[in-house]
């Protein structure tokens, strides 16, 4: 026979778990390793992110670079040359040339000036002279108007090279010599002789203008028959020409 049952006493349950009584001193040993972890986790995530913003900040340093260096290499790019335009023929590039020597030589041959300044260039008896004259003659032989038989060309094309280079010898020529192969009195009726055409060319006086240019002109004929100094007749006609120009209407 089962004796009465046994109740607990009233307010108090059942007892609790025992993992539950040791939680809080498990909490107390576990909180130094952990407090520990997460100091040292955080010590480590601190200096990569920095390591990470550093990298970053350098690689976008490094494209900003190269991004203006490819502006400036565009900036300075040579432009590229225009399109070269075709050579003219030999023969045609030749006749220019000779149509501009006879062009210089017949100004001078016409500006009574310039050939008092330079007598050497119009007189054959200097070599230079001599040479460039022969040269001018053998190339203006030879030019046609239309382009000729190869062979011709060739020539042509050779003698305005001699020609062109026979002018410029002839005016260094002259620039050297000038008025030295003149005696002292000689030298000094040419310089008159500029003044007064200078005069005749520069003065706002009729009357002035008119007696410069009668004496001009009887001082150069002095010197002509003297065998001094021989003006081309390009260059007389010229004179008489600004002569009359100066005479009143």
């Amino acid at each position: 026979m089962q004796g009465p049952p046994v109740y607990a006493p009233a307010g108090r349950g059942r007892g609790a778990p025992p993992i539950l009584l040791l939680l809080p001193f498990l909490l107390i040993m576990a909180a130094p390793p952990l407090l520990f972890m997460g100091w040292v986790t955080g010590g480590m995530i601190f200096p990569a992110l920095i390591l990470v913003s550093v990298i970053a900040t350098s690689h976008r340093n490094r494209q900003r670079q190269l991004a203006a260096q490819a502006a400036r290499a565009v900036q300075h790019r040579p432009m590229a040359p225009p399109p070269r335009r075709p050579e003219p023929p030999p023969w045609q590039a030749a006749k220019t040339r000779f149509d501009a020597l006879r062009e210089h030589y017949a100004a001078f041959e016409c500006d009574p000036m310039a050939v008092l300044r330079l007598p050497a260039l119009c007189d054959v008896g200097v070599p230079s002279t001599a040479r460039f004259v022969d040269a001018f003659a053998e190339a203006q032989a030879l030019e046609t108007d239309n382009r000729p038989p190869e062979s011709h060309a060739a020539q042509f094309v050779a003698a305005v090279e001699r020609a062109d280079r026979a002018w410029r010898a002839a005016i260094d020529a002259a620039e050297r010599i000038r008025l030295s192969n003149l005696s002292p009195e000689e030298r000094g009726s040419v310089e008159r002789i500029i003044k007064l055409l200078t005069t005749a060319r520069d003065s706002d006086s009729e009357a002035e203008r008119l007696a410069a240019y009668a004496k001009a002109r009887s001082e150069l004929g002095r010197l002509d028959r003297a065998g001094v100094i021989h003006l081309p007749k390009t260059a007389v006609a010229a004179l008489e020409s600004e002569a009359r120009g100066q005479l009143p209407a």
